[in-house]
């Protein structure tokens, strides 16, 4: 509507362009009448956009150019658990792949560092193996990707009523859990009851953010 409204593009223009009847655009411009994801997908194909685009929602976008309108995503590097916990910077040797996520999605997440992370690259992804996924499925699938924000080693909840699941070393491990924390011990919750809570004891002088990783703060599952 902004195109057409600039005079960028017609709705007949668009329609010829999408394959479809002026007066189904029409209706369709005037919110008369929906459109499949097939006409969906016709429409942006001859417009030239990507659901990436259009998905950043911003306020002020009326009076904003088209350029100003679109978040540029982000590559998230994806790596191995012990990458994940050791590695304070991520070397491109370490990169398996990368995960493009929309840049507005993790700058909305709010941080609490602990003080030596503050340096840290902020956002990994590892992919859920079977043993994870066990324990926490439907949360977490086998070969989802959970994105992890290595600035919130906090246990304080980010949301009221609603667990952090965190990503947590234990020994040469990275668990994948829901935390508590009780007289010197981490706990760390499954979200199957079947499956056993582990304990991790802290040593004089440890604390939590020792242990903690980062917030699981977006799982992508796996397509």
């Amino acid at each position: 509507m902004r195109r057409i409204d600039r005079g960028v593009v017609t709705g007949s223009r668009l329609a010829q362009k999408a394959g479809f009847q002026q007066a189904h655009i029409s209706n369709f411009l005037n919110r008369k009448r929906a459109l499949s994801l097939e006409g969906l997908d016709r429409v942006m194909e001859a417009q030239g956009l990507t659901v990436e685009q259009i998905l950043p929602v911003d306020l002020a976008a009326g009076a904003a150019s088209e350029e100003e309108a679109i978040d540029p995503v982000e590559a998230v590097p994806i790596v191995s658990p012990s990458a994940a916990i050791d590695d304070a910077k991520i070397a491109g040797a370490a990169v398996i792949e990368t995960l493009p996520v929309v840049g507005a999605r993790l700058r909305e997440n709010r941080a609490k560092p602990a003080p030596r992370r503050t340096q840290w690259e902020r956002f990994v992804a590892v992919r859920v193996d079977a043993q994870q996924a066990s324990a926490m499925a439907p949360v977490l699938a086998v070969g989802a990707l959970a994105v992890i924000d290595r600035h919130y080693n906090s246990l304080a909840p980010y949301r009221a009523n609603q667990p952090n699941i965190y990503a947590v070393r234990s020994g040469s491990m990275l668990m994948l859990r829901y935390v508590d924390f009780d007289d010197r011990h981490l706990i760390l919750r499954p979200f199957l009851r079947e499956f056993p809570v582990q304990l991790i004891g802290l040593r004089e002088g440890e604390s939590p953010s020792d242990y903690i990783v980062g917030r699981v703060c977006l799982v992508v599952a796996e397509v």
